[in-house]
């Protein structure tokens, strides 16, 4: 191959890199704006107000349902929440947890979430994917970040109710319940025993709570 060609293949196999590298990013995040905002197609712009971008979900605070000891309330860009948010990369929630209140072994796959502290002392804990945990006891006015898609949990130690409010880097970074997902989604008891290294006795005891 001559010189020439060699200074031609270079910069097509940059642009090929650069082209792919776009491609991930765009699929990675959410879609992009064009508009300063996002109305869907039935609605006319010309009739939107600030009702449009403002939410009272969090108005009164957090009230626990009974037989519960953590509740969630969120602020994301589904149709019943805040449409508004779409596209922006942005939601957020708030959750209260009674003593002894856990909040199991989760993930977001479309966003970082960082936690901040209102009220009351709240135990937390991230694993990386070298299967290294990170433990910290947050106080009020404490601010904790779990990276996007990262197993992690939260729970309450202490003898009183904690507060906090969370924001996420998606408009709707979307909840994987490890527990719900392993054991509550139909996925063959084989697969399990093979990956737990269990019987079949314990796989059906793991899944009971989620069958009913």
């Amino acid at each position: 191959m001559g010189r020439s060609s060699c200074k031609m293949a270079i910069p097509i196999a940059l642009v090929t890199v650069t082209t792919l590298a776009a491609m991930i990013l765009t699929q990675a995040s959410d879609p992009e704006l064009t508009t300063d905002y996002y109305v869907n197609s039935t609605t006319d712009k010309t009739t939107v107000t600030s009702d449009y971008f403002t939410s009272e979900v969090f108005r009164g605070g957090i009230t626990i349902p009974e037989g519960a000891t953590v509740f969630t309330k969120r602020i994301t860009s589904e149709p019943d929440s805040l449409p508004s948010l779409t596209g922006l990369g942005v939601s957020v929630a708030m959750i209260k947890y009674l003593p002894g209140g856990t909040n199991p072994h989760h993930t977001h796959p479309r966003g970082t979430e960082v936690l901040y502290v209102m009220e009351g002392k709240l135990t937390v804990g991230l694993v990386d994917t070298t299967n290294k945990l990170f433990t910290q006891v947050l106080s009020v006015g404490d601010v904790f970040v779990f990276p996007k898609g990262l197993v992690h949990y939260q729970i309450n130690l202490g003898s009183k109710p904690v507060v906090a409010y969370i924001s996420f880097s998606s408009s709707n970074p979307g909840t994987v319940s490890l527990p719900a997902t392993l054991f509550g989604s139909g996925i063959p008891d084989k697969v399990h025993k093979v990956a737990f290294k269990v019987d079949g006795h314990v796989v059906d005891k793991l899944q009971e709570p989620f069958n009913m």
